[in-house]
């Protein structure tokens, strides 16, 4: 095998050839490469991860009588006389026999000579292309293939298909991929050879020509073994670059913060409640992390009402028994209040002091929190990225508390480490995301999973409702609002858009006022001024509206006990997650709380099926793998702003498993070779600069 050792700072000469421009492969112009970055290639190495989405099956027939009309056929003919087009730009015929029939080669635009020479008269010819009828004649128009009998073989008996973009041809395409497939480098083996020879999967260079030479259907099965294992190397090198960041991360001097136990037995002696085994479970991973001198990077991960905060709260205790302080951060005001009405019970409990930072806070009012904080007299800290401020110093900041609703990634983690000397980092998400997207996301990081309710969690009532039974609904959230209770309007979208009948938040608005009287109801939406928002949803915090219409800006975090009543105008256009999320704002109180869900008719199966699972099951992860199934990862959290990678081979839906193989592969490999220098090392970095995994290969050279 060649392609030794790399050095970290360059890509290694043996894939020159591969990140060389498109115009150096046969048939790409300059015109021809511009329609191939359209479709993300540009340079040999993407046309060979470019893979087929079909197969033409070329099987020769020995007569067209064989086929059905639309479909492809190949068969030996001998060529008849040529019918010049009767106006210019017509339709050629050529007369053709195959063994038992006579039919018609059709061309446009075709010119005499040229086509004579292709298709001599009386010579014998391979056609291949798709069969139709017409006028009760059969033809086929512009044949794909015409052969001389010698040139047969040179037919795959299966033809791969390739995706297309504008000025480009399945020709054009299958021509440049050959001559990509000529450049391929031998490359050392970078799989573990159990797992390679468990799974029964070929050499890398045998796969790459395997995927681009199907022989049937069956080969371009996400299991196949060819597939399968291209999927895999871009699995493994992306799970590589989380284990190397989240090594560099744990290399980073942790501190040891060792729970006394002290506080936190106050606050849970304090509890009306007796913590879920699964809080007690994470409590206890997050203590043991705390306590060994490596950093913490960990992920809280429960569904909607499963007692994170507790969670997190007795994980701040730890850094305060040790001596220390902690944070807990939040993505707006708004939830950084709540936070901080959710804990001060418990920080009262604890008698630990507690305090909030956010934008607003300002001169003298500012200063003195700065200074309390410093001297180490503030112990928990709640706020918004307003702690990030040059000027904000903790005296010894032990643990940081981020919820996941920043969208952090990877990067802004290790930020976030750095303002305390080595603080421990704690990740909470509200989103249950199946295994193997929490894997592609939350990879670098250990989780802990809270898959238990707390008891005294009402469940919420779903029903469906039709949109046509509208009035209806308003004359139940009438009563509703006489008794004293809150509600939620979810509308879809903000503005009218001609193209989509979703009704805009501002009509809704509007008409609900109309229908329970002028400061009943509030409104927040996207394209609001953050004070307006803040406003409009402390108004209705604070009871003095009671019906918040609004579009999805408050799926987070936002907690109102008395709002018992979740309206979902136009439920079908959601996705599960989010409707689950959303359900989730309400049931949070002592009152019985529904969720209608409202459904313009008819539901397609799909948008019924979905609508459905929410009415039957209230487990957020069970949603999410049904969202996952029928959805696709990348609509799943929105894949512009999820922070999923995309993956060119690999499908997360149908190769769930092969993520967590990749991620447990990769932290053993960096257990027993952290920098990457053995053998397997040497080859595993080859993997990174074909998968153009730099930044992970720029963590390697830091390390």
């Amino acid at each position: 095998m060649s392609g030794g050792a790399v050095a970290p700072t360059g890509r290694p000469p043996v894939l020159f050839p591969l990140f060389a421009g498109l115009e150096t492969l046969p048939g790409v112009g300059e015109k021809s490469a511009r329609a191939f970055a359209q479709l993300g290639a540009e340079r040999p190495r993407d046309l060979l991860f470019l893979l087929p989405h079909s197969v033409i099956d070329r099987q020769p027939v020995a007569s067209i009588r064989e086929a059905l009309p639309g479909a492809v056929v190949t068969v030996a003919v001998t060529v008849g006389p040529h019918l010049p087009a009767r106006r210019k730009g017509g339709p050629t015929r050529v007369m053709v026999r195959d063994a038992t029939s006579d039919f018609q080669l059709v061309f446009f635009h075709a010119r005499g000579e040229a086509l004579q020479k292709q298709l001599p008269t009386g010579e014998q010819r391979i056609v291949s292309g798709k069969l139709e009828i017409f006028d009760g004649l059969a033809q086929i128009v512009h044949p794909d293939h015409i052969l001389r009998p010698e040139e047969a073989a040179s037919l795959p008996r299966f033809e791969p298909v390739y995706p297309l973009s504008a000025g480009l041809t399945q020709r054009v395409v299958a021509k440049a991929v050959a001559g990509a497939l000529t450049r391929l480098p031998d490359l050392p083996e970078w799989i573990d050879p159990s797992l390679k020879a468990r799974e029964g999967w070929p050499d890398w260079d045998a796969a790459v020509r395997a995927v681009h030479a199907p022989e049937g259907p069956a080969d371009l099965a996400p299991t196949a073994p060819a597939r399968a294992r291209l999927a895999y190397d871009e699995l493994f090198a992306h799970q590589l670059t989380l284990a190397l960041a989240r090594q560099t991360l744990r290399r980073g001097k942790g501190r040891s913060s060792k729970a006394t136990g002290t506080l936190s037995g106050k606050v849970l002696q304090s509890l009306p409640y007796e913590p879920t085994g699964a809080q007690r479970r994470a409590s206890a991973e997050i203590a043991a992390d705390m306590a060994t001198d490596r950093r913490m990077n960990r992920l809280l991960q429960g569904d909607v009402g499963a007692g994170k905060t507790l969670v997190a709260f007795l994980a701040l205790l730890v850094a305060v028994e040790a001596g220390g302080q902690g944070v807990m951060m939040a993505p707006t005001e708004i939830l950084a209040r709540q936070h901080l009405d959710s804990l001060a019970p418990l920080a009262a409990a604890a008698g630990v002091r507690l305090a909030l930072l956010t934008g607003r806070d300002k001169g003298a009012e500012r200063a003195a929190k700065l200074a309390d904080l410093a001297a180490g007299r503030i112990q928990v800290l709640v706020g918004t990225h307003a702690v990030f401020q040059k000027d904000v110093q903790f005296h010894d900041l032990r643990l940081a508390v981020v919820d996941e609703q920043h969208r952090f990634g990877v990067a802004q983690r290790m930020e976030l480490g750095a303002k305390g000397q080595a603080a421990d980092v704690l990740v909470m998400t509200a989103t249950p995301i199946p295994r193997s997207l929490s894997l592609a996301q939350y990879g670098d990081m250990d989780v802990s999973l809270l898959d238990e309710k707390p008891p005294g969690r009402k469940p919420v009532r779903t029903a469906l409702v039709s949109d046509t039974r509208l009035e209806e609904v308003v004359d139940h959230l009438r009563r509703a609002v006489a008794e004293g209770r809150q509600a939620y309007w979810v509308c879809p979208l903000v503005e009218e858009s001609e193209l989509v009948d979703l009704i805009s938040a501002e009509d809704r608005f509007r008409s609900l006022r109309a229908a329970l009287g002028e400061g009943v109801v509030g409104l927040v939406h996207g394209q609001m001024p953050p004070a307006d928002k803040d406003a409009a949803m402390a108004d209705f915090v604070a009871g003095r509206t009671r019906v918040l219409v609004a579009t999805t800006v408050i799926e987070v975090g936002v907690n109102v006990p008395n709002a018992s009543i979740m309206v979902i105008e136009r439920a079908e256009t959601f996705g599960l997650a989010q409707l689950h999320q959303l359900r989730g704002r309400v049931g949070r109180g002592a009152a019985e709380s529904t969720c209608l869900l409202m459904y313009k008719p008819p539901l397609s199966d799909t948008g019924e099926r979905r609508l459905q699972i929410l009415r039957d099951t209230e487990d957020g992860f069970r949603i999410a793998e049904e969202d996952l199934a029928m959805r696709g990862a990348g609509d799943l959290i929105g894949t512009a702003q999820s922070g999923l990678p995309r993956f060119r081979i690999a499908d997360l839906e149908r190769q769930a498993g092969l993520m967590a193989v990749a991620q447990s592969d990769a932290r053993a490999l960096l257990a027993v070779d952290p920098g990457l220098q053995g053998p397997r090392g040497a080859a595993v970095r080859c993997l990174l600069w074909l998968m153009e995994q730099d930044r992970a290969i720029r963590l390697i050279s830091v390390g």
